[in-house]
């Protein structure tokens, strides 16, 4: 098996690229930073979006399975709508294209919950929900998704499959979860009490065992995969956590949510509140149906990421 990874240098990424590496794939990494992986890796540069076709060719040429990591993700504040495009949609549609005329195997795509739920609405959300995007992120990894499938129906194939990731926590994450960590990380009292909302999360761990699970499962794919730890954790006991693992006291205090939500307006965070307050369960019982064990202590991971962040 030689494996082309895309996005070999990002934050799940890198643990695929170790995780195949430890069982013996042959490898083949791109990336917009290939100085960063070493010499003698396989590293290659990834082209544009808007390269020639003869790029992407050049890139999927002799590899057998495809996992494309790469994408610009909603933690970049300063990204514009066609950023996001020319990563999640056009670099995806391009890639597809070219590894369905040449790659034999699957072809694994990383996504995001983001493509079928915005962050301020609650529900449950496995293969099925329909999709409702809303925002330039998750409109461009939707789109992305389509057009990867498009890509492959195209060439008569059905080996390509999307995994839709609900936040992902580990060593170096950005977005919400890193916000929660740094406040925990704190002497000071916390609101927690007004968290309302439950949420999946998904350990990078997990996240990478799917991707090698999809790329070796015998069966065919299906075209959506949802990931997820299991149980669903309360934005409170994510915090409490958090705290544990940083040897703080716990200080989370019980404040009606009626006050904070207009204090988070006046603040500007009304949207950043309403995030937090709003429930998101994933549902990977198909993952798990076809013989993936997701995490089943994320609370035990959140604090020990904590705590090795603190040594």
């Amino acid at each position: 098996m030689k494996v082309l990874v895309t996005g070999a240098t990002g934050f799940i990424g890198r643990l695929v690229v170790h995780h195949l590496r430890q069982a013996g794939a042959e490898l083949r990494l791109a990336s917009r930073h290939p100085e960063r992986l070493g010499s003698g890796d396989g590293a290659v540069l990834l082209p544009n979006f808007d390269a020639p076709a003869a790029a992407f060719l050049a890139l999927t040429r002799d590899v057998t399975h495809v996992v494309h990591c790469a994408g610009l993700n909603n933690d970049r504040g300063n990204a514009t709508e066609a950023d996001y495009w020319a990563a999640n949609v056009e670099l995806s549609a391009r890639l597809a294209h070219a590894a369905a005329a040449q790659v034999s195997g699957p072809f694994i795509h990383l996504s995001s919950i983001r493509a079928v739920i915005g962050a301020r609405v609650s529900a449950t959300i496995d293969e099925n929900t329909p999709p409702a995007p809303q925002c330039v992120y998750g409109l461009s990894k939707r789109e992305g998704e389509i057009r990867i499938l498009e890509a492959y129906a195209s060439h008569g194939r059905s080996d390509a499959a999307v995994l839709r990731l609900p936040p992902v926590y580990g060593s170096g994450m950005k977005g919400n979860l890193a916000t929660l960590m740094r406040l925990a990380d704190t002497a000071l009292p916390l609101p927690t009490g007004a968290l309302t909302g439950i949420r999946s999360l998904m350990s990078r761990e997990a996240a990478v065992r799917a991707v090698s699970h999809l790329l070796t499962h015998s069966a065919p794919l299906r075209p959506i995969y949802v990931g997820a730890d299991v149980p669903p954790v309360t934005l409170e006991a994510i915090i409490a956590a958090f705290r544990k693992g940083f040897g703080r006291p716990m200080r989370l205090m019980t404040v009606p949510a009626g006050l904070m939500r207009p204090a988070a307006s006046v603040l500007g965070k009304q949207a950043f509140w309403d995030g937090l307050t709003a429930t998101q369960i994933c549902d990977p019982a198909l993952l798990i149906s076809q013989g993936w064990a997701p995490e089943s202590d994320p609370l035990g991971r959140l604090a020990e990421l904590a705590r090795l962040g603190k040594s």
